[in-house]
């Protein structure tokens, strides 16, 4: 038990809300191994790695959109500290995720027309916001459902 919060086994969970935490899992580490792999100069990799990345979130935003026809909204159940940071996670997630699409759309754009400088500047900004969306998501996952 977590700050008054009870722990719920994961079977009790919507499978489709654990395989959108899943799906933010994956694109974080894939989204990770696109930007080593750049570092490095190997931009075959980055590419690879990038594509999977958004095709993951592509994959999980239909999975989102159908768990809550499906399931409509979970109220937080946390009181005190903890439901002011799981609401300020939630909302700078929502706000930040509301920009991924538009923001990886550009990347994939620019990368396409070979405008590699505009490419980096633009990665620069998309990759924290991207990473920080699917991180948290998984955060927000945790703590809506385990209590964590």
């Amino acid at each position: 038990m977590s700050m008054g919060l009870t722990l719920v086994p994961l079977l009790a969970v919507h499978p489709l809300a654990t395989l959108n935490a899943v799906l933010n899992s994956i694109a974080a580490v894939l989204l990770l191994i696109g930007w080593v792999a750049i570092a490095r100069g190997n931009w075959k990799a980055h590419r690879a790695a990038m594509v999977a990345a958004f095709a993951v979130s592509a994959i999980f935003l239909v999975s989102y959109l159908t768990y809550h026809a499906i399931a409509g909204s979970v109220p937080f159940k946390g009181q005190g500290a903890v439901r002011v940071v799981y609401f300020a996670i939630l909302i700078s997630h929502v706000i930040l995720a509301a920009a991924v699409p538009v923001l990886a759309l550009r990347m994939f754009f620019l990368a396409w027309r070979q405008r590699w400088e505009a490419h980096r500047r633009l990665g620069r900004i998309t990759l924290p916001i991207w990473l920080y969306v699917s991180v948290t998501g998984v955060v927000i996952y945790l703590m809506l459902y385990h209590g964590v």
